[in-house]
């Protein structure tokens, strides 16, 4: 009889095990064919994922298809292959299976912020911005004048509005078309969406390799150098109206504005000390001397994060606005001032900030010579790194 119940036992534990095994390949089953399907989702959406946003998928790929990461990290130069390396790392043991799960939740999210993006955009307003913006060479900037006013609009709001190159130089050609444009009294920068500009692209250090990193530092300096040159050297008044967070030179950028009206839902941030930079766009030189030594140091050495009214009492806001009605009483604003003569405007702005544009551009000079020097360093690099792999 013992003989007999140990058989029986022996028969249901090998059927416990079949059912066991097959329900766990048909879950590695349907994991495999929900992960192959959200691999061709991917390539039919139009939104642009964020630089995090990529690198997280990159990780998710590489451990649902590899498994742990077990290869050397990458030397510190090689930029974007730090970035993936530490990216999957950070995934440790998840099995494949949870990878490939996690890969479809993310493609499942980038889905539904595009068709919230599709619903939320006002197709007609946004067409006849576009062409009027196609002639500075950046699909990131849209530029309309109308009665005297020209807007300036950072139009790339899947990525908060973040700077490429690109965008950069189409800003200085902006700037110095609108420098000898009779029929422009007045220019103003906004951005699309939710923020106002998040600051560099990423996509601006790819392709840095050890052999080219200190070029590219020093082209990437002049460049940005020539970028502010343009805000010293304008003119006419230049008007900020931040709708949302500003992040790095988008904050800086705002002492060389002859005005700044922000939401009152508005951020500003400067985490250059946080990844090893240096600060620029003449802030080290404007923000001690309009909100005093120890407050631009909170801002520009301490990473400390200022709201819009803060902003407004330390002098770098000129005014904050109700978000709900933000743009419309910035309008009305900018619109109270192109009434004004020209020429009054612009010889006022020239004895106020003229006597002190020689001192302007020698600060940007010694600004961009230290962010040089602040890129192509190892400690910038592991700081870099550091951060993004917090964030």
């Amino acid at each position: 009889m013992a003989f007999i119940g140990r058989n029986i036992l022996l028969r249901q534990s090998k059927t416990i095990f079949r059912t066991f095994s097959s329900s766990m390949q048909l879950k590695s089953s349907s994991a495999d064919t929900n992960f192959q399907t959200a691999k061709e989702r991917l390539n039919t959406l139009g939104i642009q994922p964020e630089n995090n946003t990529k690198l997280k998928m990159y990780a998710l790929f590489k451990q649902a298809t590899v498994g742990k990461n077990k290869t050397d990290k990458p030397e510190a130069s090689n930029f974007a292959g730090q970035y993936k390396w530490s990216a999957w790392t950070e995934l440790g043991d998840m099995t494949k299976d949870e990878a490939k799960q996690a890969y479809v939740d993310l493609v499942t999210d980038l889905e539904k912020a595009e068709v919230a993006n599709k619903n939320s955009t006002n197709s007609n307003s946004q067409q006849e911005l576009e062409s009027s913006a196609k002639s500075y060479g950046s699909d990131g900037l849209l530029v309309n004048t109308e009665n005297k006013i020209m807007t300036v609009t950072l139009n790339r709001p899947k990525r908060y509005n973040a700077l490429t190159f690109d965008m950069y130089e189409g800003i200085i050609k902006i700037l110095s078309d609108a420098a000898n444009d009779d029929s422009v009294s007045i220019v103003t920068f906004t951005g699309t969406g939710k923020y106002f500009c998040s600051g560099n692209d990423l996509k601006n250090f790819s392709g840095i390799t050890p052999a080219n990193l200190k070029q590219k530092c020093l082209d990437t300096a002049a460049m940005l150098q020539r970028y502010a040159a343009a805000f010293i050297d304008f003119p006419k008044p230049l008007i900020a109206a931040v709708n949302g967070p500003a992040i790095g030179i988008s904050v800086t950028q705002l002492g060389l504005f002859d005005a700044v009206y922000a939401s009152d839902e508005a951020t500003l941030q400067t985490p250059f000390t946080k990844i090893g930079q240096s600060p620029e766009l003449c802030s080290t030189y404007i923000f001690p001397k309009i909100m005093g030594h120890s407050k631009a140091c909170s801002m520009l050495l301490f990473n400390e994060t200022c709201t819009a009214l803060e902003a407004e009492r330390l002098n770098l806001v000129t005014k904050v606005f109700p978000n709900a009605s933000f743009r419309n009483d910035v309008r009305k604003e900018v619109e109270r001032i192109s009434q004004f003569p020209m020429k009054s405007l612009i010889y006022s702005k020239q004895l106020t900030r003229g006597c002190e544009r020689e001192m302007l551009h020698k600060v940007n000079k010694a600004e961009c010579e230290r962010i040089a020097e602040r890129w192509s360093s190892d400690d910038c690099m592991k700081a870099v790194m550091g951060f993004l792999a917090k964030s």
